[in-house]
C-alpha cells in the first residue's frame, strides 16, 4: 500500500510538485474538472435548483486510475489551485471518489517551491465548503441564464445563438461604446505652439517650445492672432521649478498583468493566462488567478537584497500595498516570481518575456521614487494693439473678459530615476500627451526672440474603441466578473461572433497649418488619416441585435449593477455570510416568469429589422434583417403573394448604417465574370453566402471576399484550390462498386459505401489509397 496520494489538475504541475516531495508520495493528475453539468441539458433541478453533476465520457478513465489510486493509499492529499475553482475541483473529487474526509488532506500554496509545498503538507485544513458554493452558484445561475435565454434567441432571433450572464455585459460595453463613436461630431479647433530662443544666449540657442494656453475656435481667430504676434514682444513672465515624486504601481494582479501584457507584449488575454499557467506550473510565478497586491515578507525582503545588490542601497525602499478591490479573496499574494534573485529564465520566448516583466513590475514596486523637477516657463505677449482675439478656453471664465494668452513651457529633469531604471507603467492613451524636456535657465522679464509660430487644425477627439486590455479594465472598474472570467469572456464573445477583433480603416482629411516665420505668414493644407485603429473590439450586427434585444426584454440581467451585485453575493457565500440556494431560489422566482413572458411575445418584425426605404423598380419595401446565415437584405414582405428576394448584406456593411443605395446595389447579383474552359464563372450570393458557380460545381467565397469585387481571375485561383481539395480527399474508387469509395477526412482516411461512413483500422492509414476492393468490403461488413 502506498502511504500517499497527492491529486493536482495538471499534469505539468504534477511533475513539478513531485521533484519536491519524497519516495512516500504519489502524484496524480485530475486534468482539470473530473465531473461537471451535461453538456446538452440544463442539468439543474427545475424545484430545488441543485446541480445534476456527471463525469463526461472523456474523464472515465481517469477516475477509474485516480479511484484505484486513491484506494491503495493510506492518506489522499487533495491539492488543486487556491481559488474557488480549485475548491470545487478537490470537492469534486472527495465526492466522485468517495474520500473519506476525515483522511483526507486539503493543502493549498500560491508558489510552486520547495518550502512552500512541505508547508502546505504541514498545515493542511479540510474542504472549505463556503468556497464550494460559492463556484456552484456562479456555475448554476451562468447555466440558468445560457440555457433559459438561448432559446429566446433561437426563435426570436436567429437559431444558434447563445446568451451569457457576463459576456452579454461585456458585448453591451462593446456596444455601447461604438453608438458613443457614431454620434460623436468632431469639432475643429486651432493649437497654436512657438518656437523661441533665449535673447542673447550666443551660437547654439536652445530651443524653448511652447503651447498657447487657449484654443481658438475658427481659422480666422487663429489668423488674427498671429497677425498680432508679427510685432509683439516676448518676455518670460514666470518661472515655476517643482520638486514631483512619482510612486512605482503595485506588483501585478490578473487584470492588471492581463492589461499590461496587451500594451508592452502585445498578447491577447487569453495568451497571458496560457503563458502565466505554464509559468506557475513551472514554478517560476506565484499563483496567475488574483485580485491582491500584498507580497510576502519573504519577497519583500528578498527584493531588497536583490536591488540592493544590482542597482545600489539607494534604490531599495520595502513597501507593503493594500489590496483596494472589494472582495478581493481569489489568492493571498500578488503575482510575483517565486525567487527575485532570477531576473531572467531559461524558458520560451513568450514565458521569458511574460516573466521578465513580471520580474521588473514587483522590483519596481520595492523601489525608491522617482525624484523630478518640474519647470514651468510662462511666456507673455506684447504687442502694439492690446486688441486679443476671442479665444475658445478648455473652461470658459464666469464674465465675459477673456484671459490674455500666455505661452507656456513645460520642461523636466530626472534628479534620481528610482524605479524608472528598472520599469515605466504603460497606459492605454500612450503617446497622446506632449513631451517634455530640460529647458534652459530663464529668470523672470528675460526676453525671448520668437522663432516661429504655428497655428494647427486640429479635431476634437471622440471615444476610442475598447481592445482587450481596455476591457478588462472597465469590467474591473464595474466590478463584474473576478480573475478567473476576464480571459474566458473576451474568448467567447469573439467565438460567438458577437464582436470581432479587427482593424478600424480610417479616412483622409485635410487640415490647415499656418505659420509665422519672421514677417511673413504662410498657409498650408496637409492631409492625414484619422480614425484609424488597429486590434480594436468591434462589435458585429448579430451581436448588436442581440444586445439590443436582451436590455429590451432582459434589462436586469444585462444591468451592470445588477451583474456587480451578483459577484458581490458570491463573495459573501465564499465568506459564509449568505446561502447559495436561497440566493439562486430568489434570482429564479423573478427570472423564471419573465423567460416565460418574453418566449409567448409576438412582434410584427423580427429583432433588429429596419426598413430601408422602398425599391423604384418594383415599388416594394427594402429590409435589413438577421438572416439565417446572417445580416441580409430583403426586398418585399413576407406576407407578398410574390416572394420575397434577399441578398447577403456584405462584411465592410452594418445593418445600423446601410443606405437603400447599399442594399440595393447587392442585386446585382448573380454577375457573369467571364470565362473559364469554355464555360462562364458566375458570382452569385445563396442560403449559405456568397459563392462562385463554374460547369455546375459550386465554390465558397472566402469571408471577408466581395462578391461585387471580386476577378476573373481571383474566381479562377479559387475554383483550382478546390479542385485540388477535392483530388486530395478522393483516394481511391473501385469499378467492381461505384458506391465504394476511399476517402481522406479531417480525422483521417475513411471509406464510404451506400451512403455509410466506415473508420480505418490506423495500421491501415499509410496504404489507404492502395486498398483491395475485397480488403475494402471487409472493413464494411465487419
Amino acid at each position: 500500500m502506498q502511504k500517499n496520494l497527492v491529486i493536482v489538475e495538471s499534469p505539468a504541475k504534477a511533475k513539478t510538485i513531485e521533484r519536491f516531495l519524497g519516495k512516500d508520495f504519489k502524484v496524480m493528475s485530475s486534468y482539470g474538472h473530473i465531473r461537471d453539468l451535461k453538456k446538452k441539458e440544463i442539468s439543474i433541478d427545475s424545484g430545488t435548483l441543485q446541480p445534476d453533476y456527471e463525469i463526461p465520457e472523456e474523464k472515465k478513465k481517469i477516475v477509474a486510475d485516480l479511484r484505484q489510486n486513491a484506494k491503495k493509499a493510506e492518506k489522499v492529499w487533495l491539492a488543486s489551485d487556491e481559488d474557488r475553482e480549485g475548491e470545487a475541483i478537490s470537492w469534486h473529487l472527495c465526492e466522485v471518489l468517495g474520500l473519506d474526509e476525515k483522511n483526507t488532506n486539503r493543502i493549498v500554496f500560491h508558489e510552486i517551491t520547495k518550502p512552500a509545498i512541505l508547508d502546505a503538507i504541514e498545515h493542511p485544513r479540510h474542504i472549505d465548503m463556503n468556497l464550494v458554493n460559492a463556484q456552484q452558484a456562479r456555475r448554476v445561475l451562468d447555466r440558468l441564464v445560457g440555457f433559459k435565454i438561448s432559446p429566446v434567441l433561437w426563435r426570436k432571433v436567429k437559431p444558434a445563438l447563445s446568451a451569457g450572464r457576463v459576456q452579454s455585459v461585456a458585448v453591451r460595453l462593446i456596444v455601447e461604446r461604438e453608438r458613443e463613436i457614431q454620434n460623436f461630431k468632431s469639432e475643429p479647433y486651432y493649437h497654436v505652439t512657438g518656437k523661441f530662443v533665449l535673447s542673447g544666449s550666443g551660437d547654439n540657442p536652445q530651443e524653448i517650445t511652447a503651447s498657447l494656453s487657449t484654443r481658438f475656435k475658427t481659422h480666422d481667430e487663429a489668423l488674427a492672432f498671429l497677425e498680432q504676434c508679427r510685432d509683439a514682444e516676448f518676455t518670460v513672465q514666470s518661472v515655476t521649478k517643482k520638486p514631483l515624486k512619482r510612486t512605482p504601481a503595485p506588483p501585478f494582479t490578473t487584470s492588471t498583468l492581463q492589461q499590461e501584457a496587451a500594451r508592452k507584449l502585445g498578447f491577447t488575454v487569453s495568451q497571458t493566462m496560457m503563458v502565466a499557467q505554464r509559468l506557475y506550473e513551472s514554478g517560476h510565478i506565484t499563483y496567475m488567478r488574483t485580485d491582491s497586491v500584498n507580497l510576502s515578507n519573504l519577497c519583500i525582503g528578498t527584493s531588497k537584497d536583490e536591488i540592493t545588490r544590482l542597482y545600489g542601497a539607494e534604490y531599495s525602499r520595502p513597501r507593503k500595498f493594500q489590496t483596494r478591490s472589494k472582495g478581493a479573496q481569489e489568492a493571498h499574494e500578488a503575482i510575483r516570481p517565486t525567487y527575485m534573485n532570477k531576473a531572467t529564465i531559461d524558458a520560451t520566448a513568450q514565458e521569458r518575456r511574460l516573466y521578465e516583466l513580471i520580474w521588473k513590475r514587483t522590483a519596481a514596486s520595492q523601489m525608491a521614487d522617482a525624484e523630478i523637477e518640474k519647470t514651468t516657463v510662462e511666456i507673455g505677449i506684447s504687442t502694439p494693439n492690446t486688441q486679443h482675439p476671442t479665444p475658445t478656453t478648455h473652461h470658459p471664465t464666469p464674465t465675459t473678459q477673456h484671459p490674455t494668452p500666455i505661452f507656456v513651457a513645460n520642461g523636466e529633469v530626472v534628479k534620481f530615476d528610482g524605479f524608472l531604471k528598472v520599469y515605466r507603467e504603460s497606459t492605454d492613451d500612450e503617446g497622446e500627451g506632449e513631451s517634455t524636456l530640460q529647458l534652459p535657465a530663464m529668470k523672470k522679464n528675460d526676453v525671448l526672440i520668437r522663432q516661429e509660430i504655428t497655428a494647427s487644425e486640429r479635431f476634437s477627439q471622440g471615444p476610442v474603441r475598447y481592445n482587450e486590455a481596455s476591457l478588462v479594465h472597465k469590467l474591473e472598474e464595474l466590478g463584474i466578473g473576478r480573475p478567473s472570467t476576464y480571459a474566458p469572456t473576451i474568448s467567447t464573445i469573439q467565438q460567438r461572433e458577437y464582436t470581432q477583433k479587427g482593424d478600424k480603416k480610417g479616412y483622409e482629411r485635410q487640415f490647415t497649418v499656418d505659420t509665422l516665420k519672421g514677417q511673413k505668414i504662410t498657409t498650408k493644407t496637409k492631409k492625414e488619416m484619422a480614425g484609424s485603429e488597429k486590434g480594436r473590439l468591434l462589435p458585429t450586427d448579430i451581436g448588436i441585435v442581440v444586445n439590443d434585444f436582451l436590455i429590451q426584454y432582459f434589462p436586469d440581467i444585462m444591468d451592470y449593477g445588477f451583474t456587480a451585485r451578483v459577484e458581490q453575493d458570491f463573495d459573501k457565500i465564499a465568506e459564509g455570510k449568505t446561502d447559495w440556494n436561497q440566493m439562486m431560489t430568489k434570482f429564479y422566482k423573478q427570472f423564471e416568469p419573465t423567460v416565460e413572458k418574453v418566449i409567448k411575445s409576438r412582434s410584427e418584425h423580427k429583432a433588429g429589422e429596419r426598413q430601408l426605404g422602398i425599391d423604384p423598380k418594383t415599388g416594394k419595401p427594402v429590409f435589413v434583417k438577421i438572416g439565417r446565415f446572417g445580416p441580409v437584405v430583403q426586398i418585399g414582405a413576407a406576407d407578398d403573394k410574390e416572394k420575397p428576394r434577399f441578398a447577403q448584406l456584405p462584411t465592410d456593411k452594418s445593418m445600423e448604417t446601410v443606405t437603400l443605395e447599399d442594399a440595393l446595389g447587392q442585386f446585382q447579383l448573380p454577375r457573369t465574370v467571364g470565362q473559364f474552359e469554355e464555360k462562364d464563372v458566375v458570382i452569385g450570393v445563396g442560403r449559405f453566402g456568397p459563392y462562385i458557380m463554374h460547369d455546375k460545381k459550386f465554390v465558397s467565397l472566402p469571408k471577408g471576399s466581395d462578391p461585387m469585387t471580386i476577378t476573373l481571375d481571383e474566381s479562377v485561383a479559387l475554383i483550382q484550390e478546390k479542385r485540388q481539395q477535392e483530388e486530395k480527399r478522393h483516394l481511391k474508387t473501385f469499378a467492381e462498386d461505384p458506391k465504394l469509395e476511399v476517402l481522406n477526412g479531417r480525422y483521417g482516411p475513411y471509406i464510404a459505401y451506400d451512403g455509410k461512413n466506415y473508420r480505418l483500422p490506423k495500421n491501415l492509414h499509410a496504404r489507404a489509397a492502395e486498398l483491395s476492393y475485397d480488403e475494402a468490403m471487409k472493413i464494411v461488413k465487419k
